[in-house]
């Protein structure tokens, strides 16, 4: 599952690459919501281009919360929520019959520029090594999402997923699971009002190929609370002699 990613690019780059305007909404942001290690779990606001203004990023926050709770309570609801993944990934398997996606599926799909995610692989004896993905002409990844608007307006998104093509078989072993990366040709037509269920089904079957995907090892920092993560140097790449496959 995708818990991590790495945004480096600037607002004014993502609006370049998109050829997308900034939308500001009710949430407040500081800076420019780069980070080298966005932590899922801290649910820090992400720049997001959503369906309904297409044409915009906004900020909106990771962890997707229902439309009829409120934002402002948004703490209260991911502690709770944390032991079914706090909202940060959705399967895209039930998007269209889970009491909270069926209500984003045809309306409220987003994209999530990211210049790279993390994942973890298990290598014998349990031992965790976490690899960076990223893709290899190091332009933005659009990840697919679904977002929300609760009731008292804050905007609220998660990550779709799918099952794990060969490599992410081979590096995310345990869970075997992959984020939906957007082919650069649908990349707009995701956002369509005009999709109907298929259309949506088969842009997250038919995503970007293995190929185009860079993927290695990085340091165990990663995944350490008692070591700051989110710095430039984490997606160095460290060798490890516990791991046992070709990348």
């Amino acid at each position: 599952m995708c818990f991590g990613t790495r945004v480096t690019s600037t607002s004014k780059e993502v609006k370049k690459f998109y050829n997308v305007s900034k939308l500001m909404g009710k949430t407040p942001i500081e800076g420019e919501l780069t980070y080298n290690h966005a932590n899922g779990w801290a649910h820090p606001l992400l720049w997001i281009i959503p369906q309904e203004s297409s044409s915009h990023i906004t900020p909106s926050m990771w962890g997707i919360i229902p439309q009829d709770h409120n934002g402002a309570d948004f703490k209260n609801y991911y502690k709770n929520a944390a032991r079914y993944g706090a909202g940060l990934n959705a399967r895209s398997e039930k998007l269209f019959d889970h009491f909270i996606y069926r209500f984003s599926a045809m309306s409220k799909r987003c994209i999530i520029p990211v210049n790279g995610f993390y994942e973890p692989h298990t290598a014998p004896k349990k031992f965790k090594i976490p690899f960076y993905f990223e893709r290899k002409d190091k332009s933005i990844i659009s990840l697919a999402g679904i977002y929300t608007t609760t009731k008292d307006g804050y905007n609220t998104f998660t990550i779709l997923t799918k099952a794990a093509t060969p490599l992410f078989k081979k590096i995310h072993n345990t869970k075997n699971r992959r984020p939906v990366i957007l082919n650069d040709e649908n990349v707009q037509i995701w956002l369509n009002n005009d999709l109907n269920q298929d259309d949506i089904q088969n842009m997250i079957t038919d995503d970007l190929d293995d190929v185009a995907i860079k993927a290695y090892p990085i340091s165990k920092d990663l995944y350490n609370p008692k070591i700051d993560s989110n710095r430039a140097d984490i997606i160095e790449e460290v060798h490890y002699k516990e791991l046992e496959i070709e990348y």
